[in-house]
């Protein structure tokens, strides 16, 4: 059922709605009653997503409706998945009320009278701030609520509501590649102009400029709200100044400032004419940085004292970089004593980066501002009170540079003991940083490991969705088909042909239903192979890894991990196809025998051969299917041998249609790598190659016998293993 929006406009006093009109009141912001309820009942909706340019306002139980800060022509946007937005340009304080009509208000309430024993209450809005809510603090809590509303919301709005919902989470917590899968999966189930702008930005963050760029193109060539178009512009010219076009960047840049400036969205023009300031910097254009940095200035004035510091900050880190020290010691001062008049008060919703602009840093920058025009003398305060300040907070980076500092300006002062003191703290400062970063790996590790574990949860909890649903239908069919019968039997009693051809007719059904329930069982097999393949491909990566940091071999342990986490990137990829093209199995497989030749160096040489006539993308194969062959073939074979070992893949025309795949080693063989397992492996059998051998099995049965392999030993004492796999083309 849809539902239908009206908009009430109250205004309050004709003579202050004239002046609001006015050049001078347009800079002036006011607040504004927003009330959002439903037309049948009067009942206040209180979850709405209120925003103004990108500013969220919440619902106040204590005053009864949405308390908005806003200016002339900025635009009020009201999202709800249970009814269409509504876009409104603002005029003046007039107080905005939204009537709903069909709100399916009866989702929202629970009454003891119902009768009905299968009434219940829906959750579905108060699961999702509570997502929200915990978004920030405890990832794990929100994440259990995502969950919840998963299972409790039903419609396309509200699961597309609930994904973009759960990309935000993963995005506040720095999981780019998880929060844009999410935003597409949200954008797919329901498209929608914020959830693109956001998958962009997302993309842009993961640092993946080629999709961000073609996704704000693509939005480019759609109807845009004012705010929007800003962003886009703004976003292309993100691109552009990280990809080192200045040129575009200027242009994206100006566009994006014209349409903020001529609609009044103050806190673009701000962000706007300060990213312009840095292109000109880039460019070496300090004449027209300077007045751009100026103008950013100016503007934050009209906004807030967070703002005003952060643009400081920026100007000031400019002035540095083209050595103009006394302004920027200036600035900076002026900045720190901002922070002393008024505590500032971080909101949670700024972009601001709190520890940016903390005292020590303000003073460990003035005091090298000092260093830098070798004023030693008066460098000293500013990098003791940094130091000071930084102990009190913690903030053992800026107390470990401070100290260096401290150290590098008594000595240039010949106060060397003075300098040797500090020098001896600093030290010591940085194997106390050593062993808090060594922590915070650990910490990532665990935390990767519970992200992980929950996105597997809410992709199951969509799967068995969809199991679910596919049960409900196979139920329907069977309830349809039993009333079929049921009536045909009825006909028997009138007519003994009728009854025969009801029968055939009730043969052809059961025939057709077993078939197509023997599919269900086969594809659902499949998907429950491939879920076991991933966890069991994961786990033996991870010892690796896990392998590399035992040692404290750093450096190797994080290339490890970027190569693993291009590799697990591709095979999740593939990880719901049948079938995929052969040169994407090649790719997969050249990656990850890299990664075991990394660890395995002394152990064995490699060498893929591939028949340079034969098109890879007509051929198909099941996904991580020759990688456990290969596995084997290092881990039991190779990784036992005393000398060093080969490994040889080849992939050679067997016929027209088929190609052969070889994977030759020289290790120890079968016989001796099995002697070799401890008794508690040899009650285990290898998950990885009977679930190859089950997935062979149903997938020839399903595609007629498409695959074929044979293992077999090289040498007569059983060393050498040589795996043989015949693929058909499809």
């Amino acid at each position: 059922m849809k539902n239908f929006i009206f908009l009430i406009f109250l205004f309050l006093n004709t003579a202050f709605f004239a002046q609001n009109n006015s050049a001078l009141e347009s800079e002036k912001s006011f607040d504004v009653k927003v009330v959002v309820e439903s037309k049948a009942s009067g009942i206040p909706i209180k979850n709405a997503d209120v925003s103004v340019n990108g500013k969220q306002f919440q619902y106040s139980d204590f005053i009864g409706y949405y308390k908005v800060k806003a200016k002339v022509n900025d635009e009020l946007v009201v999202r709800h998945p249970d009814f269409e937005t509504v876009y409104y340009i603002l005029k003046s304080d007039e107080e905005i009320k939204i009537l709903v009509k069909n709100f399916p208000e009866q989702k929202y309430t629970y009454s003891k009278t119902r009768k009905s024993k299968n009434a219940t209450a829906d959750f579905y809005l108060q699961y999702l701030d509570s997502a929200k809510f915990y978004k920030k603090t405890d990832i794990e809590k929100s994440l259990s609520f995502i969950e919840k509303a998963l299972k409790s919301s039903n419609g396309k709005k509200r699961n597309a509501a609930t994904y973009k919902t759960l990309a935000s989470i993963y995005v506040h917590w720095k999981q780019y590649d998880l929060a844009i899968y999410n935003y597409k999966l949200s954008n797919q189930i329901s498209e929608n102009t914020d959830t693109k702008i956001k998958l962009a930005q997302a993309q842009f963050l993961l640092k993946d400029y080629k999709n961000s760029k073609i996704t704000f193109q693509e939005l480019e060539n759609k109807q845009l709200r004012n705010y929007e178009q800003v962003i886009v512009l703004e976003g292309l010219g993100d691109i552009a100044l990280e990809t080192k076009n200045y040129k575009e960047a200027i242009k994206m840049y100006q566009n994006a400032f014209d349409i903020a400036k001529k609609n009044g969205i103050t806190s673009k023009i701000t962000d706007l004419s300060s990213k312009l300031g840095t292109v000109f910097s880039a460019k070496g254009n300090t004449k027209q940085a300077n007045l751009s940095f100026k103008n950013s200035l100016n503007f934050a004035e009209k906004e807030n004292l967070n703002r005003v510091l952060k643009e400081e900050e920026k100007v000031a880190d400019f002035l540095n970089a083209n050595k103009q020290y006394d302004q920027e010691i200036e600035l900076r001062k002026k900045s720190l004593q901002k922070t002393k008049d008024k505590k500032t008060d971080f909101n949670k919703t700024d972009d601001l980066e709190a520890d940016s602009i903390t005292s020590q840093k303000i003073n460990y920058k003035i005091g090298n501002a000092y260093i830098l025009k070798e004023a030693y003398e008066e460098a000293i305060p500013f990098l003791e009170k940094s130091r000071k300040d930084a102990e009190k907070n913690k903030d053992i980076v800026v107390e470990k540079d401070a100290t260096r500092k401290i150290s590098e300006v008594f000595a240039n002062l010949g106060e060397y003991d003075k300098a040797l003191k500090n020098y001896e703290k600093y030290v010591s400062l940085v194997d106390s940083l050593y062993v808090r970063k060594e922590q915070e790996i650990q910490q990532v590790k665990r935390f990767s490991k519970k992200i992980a574990e929950n996105q597997n949860r809410i992709a199951s909890l969509e799967k068995d969705k969809e199991l679910t649903q596919s049960k409900i239908s196979l139920a329907y069919i069977d309830q349809k088909l039993s009333e079929e019968s049921n009536k045909r039997q009825r006909l028997i009693i009138y007519s003994l042909t009728g009854g025969f051809l009801l029968m055939i007719l009730v043969l052809y059904f059961m025939y057709r239903n077993n078939k197509q329930q023997k599919l269900a069982n086969n594809l659902l097999a499949l998907k429950s192979m491939r879920s076991q393949m991933n966890p069991h491909f994961i786990f033996n990566a991870l010892n690796s890894v896990n392998s590399f940091i035992a040692v404290n071999d750093e450096r190797n342990a994080n290339r490890y991990l970027s190569e693993f986490s291009v590799l697990m990137r591709s095979v999740l990829e593939n990880s719901d196809e049948d079938f995929i093209p052969l040169n994407k199995e090649v790719e997969l497989l050249e990656l990850y025998v890299k990664l075991e030749h990394n660890r395995f160096k002394d152990k064995f040489d490699y060498q893929i051969t591939i028949d340079e006539t034969i098109d890879l993308e007509k051929f198909l194969i099941p996904p991580m299917l020759l990688q456990p062959y290969i596995e084997n073939a290092i881990w039991h074979g190779l990784r036992y041998r005393k000398e060093k070992g080969n490994l040889e893949i080849s992939i050679q025309k067997n016929n027209v249609d088929t190609l052969l795949i070889t994977i030759v080693d020289d290790g120890i063989g079968r016989a001796k790598s099995q002697a070799l397992k401890t008794k508690n492996q040899l009650k285990q059998k290898s998950k990885g190659m009977s679930t190859i051998k089950n997935r062979i099995m149903i997938l020839n049965n399903m595609y007629k016998d498409r695959i074929s392999v044979k293992v077999s030993n090289i040498q007569e004492n059983g060393e050498g293993t040589k795996v043989a796999l015949l693929l058909k083309k499809a």
